[in-house]
C-alpha cells in the first residue's frame, strides 16, 4: 500500500523545477511512503528557503515534525513562504523565521520565540551555508570571514541554543529516545581538499570536528549529534556543474555511482538521522555522495 504523505516533497520540487529542470523527473520516480516517525517533534531547519534545506524541511514535515523554515534575509521570504505552503498543502505544520545564523542576537531570538510558540525544539538541522569562491592568493579577508561566519560560527551558535534547550527539557520518551538531535550539514569537502575554495573547505573541516567534539561532550545526556556530507547534489548553488550534458558528464567522472544526487537523497538521510531508527548513531558523518569519497581517480591506477 502506498500513501501520499511524501508528496509534499514532490510538490516542492515541482514548484522549483523551472530552476532545476532535471530534478522533476528524478523525484517523480522516487516518491515513496514516509512514516510519521517524527510526530509531535519540532524541527528548526536553517537555510531552508531553497536547495537541500528546503527538501529536508519538507521531508521532516512529511514525517510528522512541525518545521521552522529558517531563511537568512528579507529577500528570501517569498521562497521560504513557498516551502511552508508546500508543507501546509499536505497537512503539515510550521512557520517561517528570518534569522542570520552568524548573528548571535538573532539566533538567540529565533530559539527563544520558537520555544515560546511550540514549547520546545527537538531537532536542529544545521544546514545554512554559503560559498565565496576565489583563488587563495586573491581571497579577501571579507570572503574568508563571511564563509566561516555563516558555515561554521552559525552552526556553533544554533547548536549551542539547541543544546541548552535539550539539557533543560531532558528526554520525553513518548516523542524520542534522545533528548535532542542535531544534524550538521557538512560536505565531502570536510575530507576532500578543494583548491579555489579554501574558505569553504576549511569551514566544512571545522564542522566535522565541531560535530564530533560536542557529540562526545553531550552523549551522556542522550543528545545525538551527527553530520551529513553531501556530494554533488542538483541544487541552484551548483547549477552550472550539471546544467548541460557535457557539464554533467564531466561531473560524473568524480562519482563512481554514475549519477548526480538529488535533494531527496539528503532529505531521506536527514529523516533517518532525526528518528529513533538511528538511536545508536552518534558522532559520525554520513557521506551521501555516490562514492565521491572513494577517490575514483585511483580506480584504474592503484
Amino acid at each position: 500500500m502506498q500513501c501520499d504523505c511524501c508528496s509534499a516533497t514532490y510538490r516542492f520540487l515541482t514548484l522549483t523545477c523551472h530552476k532545476l529542470p532535471d530534478l522533476h523527473n528524478s523525484v517523480a520516480l522516487t516518491k515513496r511512503m514516509v512514516e510519521k516517525k517524527l510526530q509531535n517533534q519540532v524541527a528548526v531547519v536553517t537555510g531552508a528557503s531553497s536547495g537541500i534545506g528546503a527538501g529536508v524541511a519538507i521531508a521532516l514535515a512529511s514525517a510528522g515534525a512541525t518545521v521552522v523554515v529558517n531563511h537568512p534575509v528579507a529577500a528570501t521570504e517569498a521562497d521560504a513562504a513557498n516551502i511552508l505552503a508546500a508543507i501546509q498543502s499536505e497537512g503539515g505544520t510550521g512557520i517561517i523565521f528570518q534569522c542570520d545564523v552568524s548573528n548571535e542576537e538573532e539566533v538567540v531570538r529565533m530559539f527563544t520565540e520558537v520555544i515560546a510558540r511550540f514549547g520546545t525544539v527537538d531537532i536542529l538541522i544545521n544546514n545554512a551555508g554559503i560559498q565565496r569562491d576565489a583563488s587563495f592568493e586573491h581571497m579577501t579577508l571579507e570572503q574568508w570571514n563571511k564563509v566561516i561566519a555563516v558555515n561554521l560560527t552559525g552552526q556553533f551558535l544554533c547548536a549551542r541554543e539547541a543544546i541548552r534547550e535539550f539539557l533543560k527539557r531532558g528526554i520525553q520518551p513518548r516523542k524520542s529516545k534522545a533528548a535532542g538531535k542535531i544534524i550538521c550539514m557538512s560536505s565531502v569537502h570536510e575530507v576532500i581538499p578543494w583548491s579555489g575554495h579554501a574558505n569553504y573547505a576549511a569551514s566544512k573541516g571545522g564542522i566535522m570536528m565541531l560535530m564530533k567534539s560536542i557529540a562526545q561532550e553531550f552523549a551522556p545526556h542522550k543528545i545525538r549529534i551527527n553530520s551529513i556530507a553531501p556530494g554533488a547534489i542538483k541544487t541552484p548553488i551548483n547549477h552550472n556543474a550539471w546544467a548541460t550534458p557535457a557539464a554533467e558528464a564531466k561531473l560524473l567522472e568524480l562519482i563512481p555511482y554514475q549519477r548526480v544526487g538529488i535533494v531527496e537523497d539528503i532529505a531521506a538521510a536527514a529523516v533517518w538521522l532525526a528518528s529513533d531508527d538511528s538511536d545508536y548513531v552518534n558522532g559520525t558523518t554520513l557521506f551521501v555522495d555516490g562514492g565521491m569519497t572513494l577517490y575514483p581517480g585511483f580506480s584504474e591506477n592503484g
